[in-house]
């Protein structure tokens, strides 16, 4: 590992955690991200993936110990965080740079690992859309002791996987779901290619696929069988508003649901494609390049 550049270290923060973040072109999370753990945090890491924006020149000046290292996977990146960064803290919390834990879950969490009755501990992660809150909530494993947890071997929708007991700590992760709207397609569209294709390769959920299993083995088998499903988009958009509840968000809910179902229907345009063709997407260059000095230039 390099030296870092810092232009101030971390102030270590009254929580005993090393917050641990990977990132690519987050310059526009970094400062509310880091604001939110100044003074809370222990240590903060930050594995990027050789950013073009500004985000490793602001996680650096608020002395966030940076690495940078090529994307293979994100099971593959956060296992390699896990192994070699110089965590010293006693707890390790998994953060992406778009979430902010709320008052409550900082002082829970803070007081759960001081007492160590457990090895991890789940809390509520509630996701947030054109700025607005939505009431969709699910349970996700963010802290373990350090040491005890690797990550699911998977090119995307990995899973920590903990040894030991399991607590739950009260309190929001705030998923703050992309700036707007072309960030947010943007992302889906890359989420869509990497999970389209870890399914036509047959990568492994390291979970067993049962619908009466866990959590994630229930995740699996959905995704194993949805393309079986009648009516299956509309289906999910239902899900979304009936089940969720997301219509108490009016317009905003009703966006999102619908385009949550648009992600499995590309997702699974993906998969057809990729057997017609015998081809991997995602290989066409996008963006404006550097001028040619082969041939005359005009304004």
């Amino acid at each position: 590992m390099s030296e870092q550049d810092n232009t101030r270290p971390w102030t270590p923060g009254v929580a005993p955690v090393a917050v641990v973040m990977i990132s690519l072109n987050e310059a526009h999370n970094m400062e509310a991200v880091l604001a939110n753990l100044e003074g809370w945090a222990q240590e903060v890491f930050l594995v990027d993936s050789h950013s073009a924006d500004d985000t490793v020149d602001i996680a650096l000046r608020h002395g966030v110990h940076v690495v940078q290292r090529r994307f293979r996977g994100f099971g593959d990146q956060w296992n390699f965080a896990l192994r070699e960064l110089p965590i010293t803290a006693p707890w390790t919390m998994k953060l992406d740079p778009d979430e902010r834990l709320s008052d409550e879950l900082k002082r829970n969490l803070a007081d759960a690992m001081r007492r160590g009755e457990a090895d991890g501990f789940t809390m509520q992660r509630r996701l947030w859309f054109m700025g607005r809150p939505l009431p969709v909530r699910n349970d996700i494993l963010r802290v373990w002791k350090s040491g005890r947890c690797r990550f699911s071997d998977v090119l995307v929708n990995e899973h920590p996987l903990v040894e030991g007991t399991i607590a739950h700590v009260a309190g929001d992760i705030e998923h703050h779901d992309s700036p707007d709207l072309e960030h947010w397609l943007h992302k889906q569209n890359k989420y869509t290619t990497a999970e389209a294709l870890a399914f036509v390769q047959g990568a492994t959920v390291n979970v067993p696929r049962k619908l009466l299993g866990s959590k994630e083995g229930r995740r699996a088998w959905l995704k194993l069988h949805f393309f079986k499903i009648p009516f299956r988009y509309l289906l999910v958009f239902l899900y979304y508003i009936v089940f969720k509840g997301v219509w108490r968000a009016g317009k905003v809910g009703l966006i999102w649901a619908r385009l949550r179902a648009d992600v499995y229907r590309y997702r699974e345009y993906k998969i057809i494609e990729m057997g017609i063709t015998g081809r991997r997407p995602g290989n066409v260059r996008f963006g404006i390049g550097r001028a040619d000095a082969r041939v005359p230039q005009f304004d």
